[in-house]
């Protein structure tokens, strides 16, 4: 069963020997960088969760989301405002194409919808441009590419009033 389990001392060692395959490594940061880039926004007083995604007990994957924008982020999108991002997520490359990634992000977004840091009106995330795989993952769960850009990535966003009312929609059909 897939879950999520926050990164900690017991568990931070596995997660960062999980990597993705040589051509996807421009379009994610290495989960060390990533664990750094959390430190340093939370000893900033920023808002960052990071999980290690299990199958059962053997880690397929990393996720990490914040919330709002830190002190260093000028160039943040505006979208990034008051709002939670995915701001990492990657299944390792012994993991892909199993499924395992439209369920962690299903598991991704409860934890966004459960407002860890107060309510916010979207979720957003963004990816490089010619990345296709995560394009379609990422519109299979509801985001939409808006006009504006992170950097160079494109941006993209969930509305998660419309989230959450879909979700309750579905488990009514069920």
């Amino acid at each position: 069963m897939l879950k999520l389990k926050k990164i900690n001392r017991k568990n931070v060692g596995e997660i960062l020997k999980l990597e993705v395959f040589d051509n996807q490594k421009s379009f994610v940061a290495p989960n060390n960088i990533s664990i750094i880039e959390a430190y340093l926004a939370i000893v900033e007083n920023g808002h960052v969760f990071t999980f290690g995604i299990y199958n059962d007990d053997t880690p397929v994957g990393f996720l990490m989301i914040g919330f709002d924008v830190n002190s260093d982020d000028a160039d943040a999108p505006k979208i990034a405002k008051g709002n939670y991002n995915i701001w990492r997520f990657m299944i390792d490359k012994k993991f892909q194409g199993k499924g395992f990634g439209k369920k962690a992000m299903d598991l991704a977004l409860e934890f966004v919808k459960t407002f860890p840091c107060g309510t916010a009106k979207y979720c957003w995330l963004s990816y490089e441009s010619d990345n296709d795989v995560a394009r379609q993952l990422y519109q299979s769960v509801g985001f939409v590419e808006t006009d504006e850009k992170d950097g160079e990535e494109i941006v993209a966003i969930l509305e998660l009033k419309q989230a959450i009312e879909k979700a309750l929609k579905d488990k009514v059909k069920k």
